[in-house]
């Protein structure tokens, strides 16, 4: 599933005070959410059989390597 984080930034026409900071708070869960579906997803890479990585182009060492990976920073 991915987030578009740039649509949840768009000012909303007769916005007050109160939806300013609920927008925030939609965006800052956005971007939570798509870095917790990023480390899930690379997490479902060690799932994977040789067979299948092999089929997407990645190899062990390589699946190994992204899962290592930040989950915040990459």
């Amino acid at each position: 599933m991915a987030i578009d984080t740039e649509r949840l930034t768009v000012a909303v026409p007769g916005a007050g005070r109160g939806r300013h900071r609920s927008g925030f708070l939609r965006l800052a869960f956005a971007i939570l959410w798509s870095y917790y579906e990023k480390r899930n997803t690379r997490r479902d890479l060690l799932d994977l059989t040789d067979d299948q990585l092999r089929d997407i182009g990645v190899t062990r060492r390589e699946a190994h390597a992204e899962v290592s990976k930040s989950w915040f920073w990459s």
